[in-house]
């Protein structure tokens, strides 16, 4: 093992600034794509449920960021042919606005950070930040912002991020696991997501997901709603049952019992977010002590990272789902208590709760002062992300005081945000998608 000291490990980032200086990571490459992103789309959509595909191209051809979105897998292959600083942290590898929401901790309390943890993996940390400033513009154009407002919304993320890793960088390793990020209830998006998530109890899950069964007092299954949740019943349901054998196995003694003590009721596919669109993803309806008692359990498809085939890693762990549990629990102050994963035949599957009191923001919450503000949460939040995965003394040696890569990477948000709304329109040329 490779004992370095603490001037090592910072001089190390310093010396990633000849591999890629920070103002040359303003740099995007468009001509060093090897395949058009139509082609990228369609290779990663092989396997995934047929009939969903359609609605993932509608849900991508409504907006520049709707497309954004789903077309991971094109930013991945952007950022993979220009330099990378070769400084690694995990990286939640879909930093975007929309990903940062509020849940409830294994404590019960409401807390606000990153989660959404589907193309995690190990890579360059400044592919996260790239991603970010890229959503920030393109957020800022949807709400109406100025094209200033949108490069000082992400210099002041990119700002807060380099701030914060130099603190980490002085503060004691044991400290940084555990830091609190404060002053977020403050931030008017951010309490606008705690809100939604307090909203969001059981009880109001078990109204919007499921009805009551005619004929059969106090009995409820799912509801049918059209393109986004329907019922499964037979041999299909059993098979996404069983699949919990395995996955109790791996939950902690005190979450195997507790799960034991609920009775499933129902069985339900359900349509989530906009990349993941056409992946199988169920859900099962529990009650414990009583129908006024639910617990509902997403069981989630899990295809690999989009970023696997441009970091090839002989470590990689090689099931999907438990990728993903490892990239958020080394990211993420407090997950799940029952993140697990599983397999229903050779598919990979993510297990967590749903709807546990989560809120996500809204574009139409970053109006005014709320884009400014939340560059910084965001900025703060994928600063302490990287620095509990990372080496912070590595990457605040790289970074120095920040101006000149927020400069880049505010360039960088534009350029490809530029790129993002031509990929978009070429989506809406191509038929795969019908357009007024």
């Amino acid at each position: 093992m490779n004992w370095a000291t603490p001037e090592e490990r910072r001089n190390l980032g310093q010396s990633r600034r000849k591999q890629v200086r920070r103002q040359e990571n303003n740099q995007l490459n468009i001509k060093g794509r090897k395949t058009t992103p139509l082609k990228l789309l369609e290779r990663v959509e092989r396997g995934r449920v047929p009939a969903l595909l359609k609605l993932k191209h509608q849900l991508m051809a409504q907006s520049p960021f709707g497309y954004f979105r789903g077309a991971a897998p094109v930013m991945a292959a952007d950022l993979a042919v220009v330099p990378n600083t070769g400084i690694e942290s995990q990286l939640c590898g879909d930093a975007h606005v929309r990903n940062l929401g509020a849940f409830a901790a294994p404590d019960g309390r409401l807390v606000f950070d990153i989660n959404d943890f589907d193309e995690t993996i190990r890579g360059p940390f400044e592919w996260d930040l790239k991603r970010m400033a890229t959503s920030l513009v393109l957020a800022a154009r949807e709400s109406r912002h100025k094209e200033a407002a949108a490069r000082q919304a992400v210099e002041q993320c990119i700002l807060r991020y380099c701030e914060q890793m130099r603190a980490f960088a002085k503060m004691p390793l044991l400290e940084v696991g555990r830091f609190l990020v404060h002053r977020l209830g403050d931030v008017e998006p951010v309490h606008q997501a705690l809100f939604k998530a307090e909203q969001a109890t059981p009880a109001h899950s078990l109204e919007q997901l499921t009805e009551p069964v005619p004929g059969k007092p106090g009995t409820r299954r799912f509801k049918e709603i059209e393109n986004c949740l329907w019922r499964i019943t037979g041999a299909q349901a059993e098979k996404v049952l069983e699949s919990l054998d395995p996955y109790r196995e791996m939950l902690e003694v005190q979450r195997q019992h507790l799960l034991s003590l609920y009775r499933p009721i129902d069985v339900a596919f359900k349509v989530v977010g906009t990349g993941s669109v056409g992946l199988r993803d169920y859900c099962i309806y529990f009650e414990g002590n009583g129908p006024g008692d639910p617990l509902f359990i997403q069981i989630k498809e899990e295809a690999p990272s989009v970023y696997s085939p441009y970091l090839p890693d002989v470590h990689a762990c090689p099931h999907n789902g438990q990728r993903v549990v490892i990239g958020q629990r080394a990211m993420q102050l407090q997950s799940d208590p029952f993140l697990g994963w599983t397999n229903i035949g050779r598919r990979h599957f993510l297990v967590r709760q749903l709807n546990d009191h989560k809120g996500s923001i809204d574009l139409t919450d970053l109006a005014g002062s709320g884009l400014m503000a939340f560059g910084e949460v965001c900025g703060e939040l994928l600063a302490r992300g990287h620095a509990r995965s990372g080496d912070p003394l590595v990457i605040a040696g790289y970074l120095g005081n920040g101006a000149t890569f927020a400069g880049a990477l505010a360039d960088f948000g534009s350029l490809y945000a530029d790129q993002t709304e031509k990929d978009w329109q070429a989506l809406r040329r191509s038929g795969k998608v019908q357009t007024k």
